[in-house]
């Protein structure tokens, strides 16, 4: 079994990831991948920081496709079968306010610390992301009392051909 928890995402060139996978699992044995998607609330916040970044290296392709069934379908072909994409959510709801959420985003999640740190010598632009990445959880917080947000992503399933 090959296994992945949005960490594939992350590999710039989504082909030879995909090539890789299925190349260390074994004829019959199972891949299974879970990918944030474009339009969940992960999706959106590479979004919402794209502006802010440098530009990606030459080749690249955004995370989040990986959270779209045709693309993934598609980087896999016909060398696995039973392929198979469900979207789920996970409920994050210990936030007690959106500027919580962008804090913790802000100190351990490794795209955002990484598009922060470029801002290092930009105040007002690092200012100008914090604004809008509240505004963003602001759009999913379902909560009342407190922010809460179900997470959505895909999880997604496939035998190895051969």
């Amino acid at each position: 079994m090959v296994i992945s928890c949005v960490g594939v995402m992350f590999a710039p060139r989504h082909q030879a990831a995909a090539d890789e996978l299925v190349r260390v699992c074994r004829p019959g044995g199972r891949i299974a991948l879970i990918a944030w998607t474009p339009a969940g609330f992960v999706g959106q916040m590479f979004a919402t920081m794209k502006p802010y970044a440098p530009p990606p290296p030459p080749g690249a392709q955004p995370p989040p496709l990986w959270g779209v069934p045709e693309h993934v379908s598609a980087l896999l072909a016909d060398r696995v079968r039973g392929f198979t994409a469900q979207r789920r959510t996970l409920r994050v709801d210990r936030f007690a306010e959106p500027a919580a959420v962008v804090d913790y985003y802000k100190t351990y999640y490794g795209p955002t610390i990484a598009v922060y740190r470029t801002l290092a010598d930009h105040p007002e632009r690092a200012a100008a992301l914090d604004r809008d990445l509240i505004d963003l959880v602001r759009r999913f917080d379902r909560g009342e009392s407190r922010t809460v947000m179900d997470l959505e992503y895909l999880l997604i399933t496939a035998v190895r051909r051969g």
